[in-house]
């Protein structure tokens, strides 16, 4: 008994074997049902094994940047590999597992394109963010170095992209069978009519690129324009922006502020300053003779600072006029400031030892007496 319920089990396992075999090869849009599963799991391990892939890399360059003090090429690279999209590995393990089916002329023409297309669009963001990545890390860089790499590598940063995408869409539109040369040329002719509609904007971006070739000014310089001034904050294509003393933001078209008279106290690097004091008109002689070199002691004490010359100017209408110059070695405006004021300090110190007056406007009224008309006596004869 035992024996013939284990030959009818084995009957039993192979006829369901077969069965299985013959559900295999039943053919589903040319291709065996076998097949179908073949291609089902290359696509599920080629989703897999790029995964892993995908996760190991970026694990193992999370340890490389932990140890770099800077910023170096595996930041970039890990970046960039965090941008492969899903959907774009979801494509390509369809397009993998598809090689070992066959598939109908239009539908692989129809793969094939979403393939390359897909893989374009990831090419190009892997590229802009490698881009991005690169100049963000040069700006870090370089900004302390040299502040006018800043608004040369913004401008560079957005043609770079533009340029970038530009290419990537005329890939796509010919694999898409889209004749690209007479598109380009119909480019071009259009280009004239958006360029007359829109040469305001235009003539800020060719502005933007004047400021990053010419350079009259860069990030971080204080600049005067008008009855307006700040410091530069940002360049942008179309307008740069200034930060002003009392807090605001200014904002220039780019045009407009080249046609402009700019005075770019960024690129002073010395400071000449000119200064007036009056004493009164009853100081003595010999008190005038000390007052400039009471001066030039005045400045040479202070550091950062070089005496040009100390001059008894004019008389005045109410004072003796004495005019002095002198340099401050550096640009900054505070540093001026306490430079003057220690030299006021001392002139005035020195000036009271002396016992010499500072001038203020007075007025001397000079008042007759005259006798009453009835008061005149007859002169005699």
């Amino acid at each position: 008994m035992l024996i013939l319920h284990a030959g009818s089990r084995f009957q039993l396992l192979q006829s369901q074997v077969l069965e299985m075999t013959l559900y295999l090869q039943t053919e589903i849009a040319s291709n065996s049902v076998q097949t179908w599963l073949i291609a089902l799991a290359i696509a599920l391990a080629t989703m897999v094994a790029v995964g892993v892939f995908r996760f190991v890399s970026m694990k193992y360059l999370q340890k490389l940047t932990e140890h770099q003090v800077a910023a170096s090429v595996w930041d970039i690279l890990l970046k960039v590999i965090g941008r492969t999209s899903w959907l774009f590995i979801f494509i390509l393990a369809l397009f993998i597992g598809s090689l070992v089916v066959e598939l109908p002329e239009t539908a692989r023409r129809v793969l094939d394109s979403i393939t390359i297309i897909s893989l374009l669009i990831q090419a190009g963001l892997w590229a802009s963010l490698a881009l991005q990545q690169s100049i963000d890390q040069y700006r870090e860089h370089k900004i302390s170095e040299d502040p006018a790499s800043v608004t040369t590598l913004n401008v560079l940063s957005f043609i770079g992209k533009v340029m970038l995408w530009a290419v990537v869409l005329l890939l796509v539109l010919d694999n898409l069978g889209i004749n690209i040369t007479a598109l380009v040329a119909g480019l071009g002719v259009g280009g004239i009519a958006i360029a007359l509609a829109v040469q305001t904007i235009l003539g800020d971006l060719l502005s933007s690129l004047s400021i990053v070739l010419d350079k009259p000014f860069v990030i971080g310089d204080f600049l005067v324009v008008g009855d307006l001034l700040g410091s530069v904050e940002h360049v942008g294509l179309k307008t740069t922006r200034l930060r002003s003393l009392s807090g605001e933001q200014l904002v220039f078209s780019n045009s407009d502020l080249l046609n402009s008279r700019i005075r770019n106290y960024g690129r002073m690097y010395e400071r000449r300053v000119l200064f007036s004091i009056g004493v009164t008109y009853q100081t003595p002689r010999e008190k005038l003779i000390k007052i400039p070199e009471i001066i030039r002691e005045a400045v040479t004490g202070q550091e950062k600072t070089r005496f040009d010359r100390s001059n008894f100017k004019e008389y005045g209408n109410f004072s003796l006029n004495f005019e002095s110059v002198y340099y401050v070695l550096g640009p900054d405006y505070n540093e001026y400031m306490n430079i003057q004021e220690s030299i006021n300090l001392h002139i005035h110190e020195a000036f009271e030892n002396e016992g010499i007056e500072f001038a203020y406007p007075t007025q001397t009224l000079l008042v007759q007496q005259q006798s009453p008309a009835g008061d005149h006596q007859a002169a005699p004869e």
